[in-house]
């Protein structure tokens, strides 16, 4: 197995399942609805619907950063992107963005050779190796936000 293999791997397991530590994204993520997604139980966090867009923006930055394209600092309407609609249809549009996005930064990851991943990433400086460890460290400690957060929004 190839080092971008392993990373692949572990990028999946923490979005889709079967990790080490627990539950993945979308295993944490599987019966939060709308409501739930949208309640905001601690005033000042963040609510499950807004860390998941931040996700997925945060997969999709990723993936353009490994194609070359130089992204910065984001603003913060970019990085946390405000939810407005707050319907189910909405809610189920937010999951499939998330998958949509975890799904093309898993193949821009595997369009990689292992040669590529001590390279700087054009922008950052830091290495393609650096950034994809810290996607899936970025994925689990949201998962981990949310886990908490779902227990607050959804009767036991």
């Amino acid at each position: 197995m190839t080092e971008i293999e392993r990373i692949a791997d572990q990028l999946r397991r923490a979005h889709e399942g079967q990790a080490w530590h627990g539950p993945a994204l979308n295993e944490i993520l599987k019966d939060v609805n709308a409501e739930a997604a949208a309640r905001r139980p601690i005033a000042t966090a963040h609510t499950i619907w807004e860390i998941v867009l931040h996700i997925s923006v945060w997969e999709s930055v990723v993936r353009r950063r490994l194609s070359g394209e130089v992204i910065g600092e984001l603003a913060p309407q970019q990085d946390w992107p405000a939810v407005g609609d707050t319907s189910e249809a909405a809610w189920k549009q937010a999951l499939a963005a998330l998958d949509r996005a975890h799904a093309e930064l898993q193949k821009a990851l595997l369009r990689l050779t292992d040669r590529q991943l001590p390279e700087p990433i054009p922008g950052p400086g830091y290495t393609a190796y650096f950034m994809l460890h810290g996607a899936i460290q970025h994925t689990l400690y949201h998962a981990g936000q949310i886990a908490l957060l779902k227990k607050t929004a959804l009767p036991s």
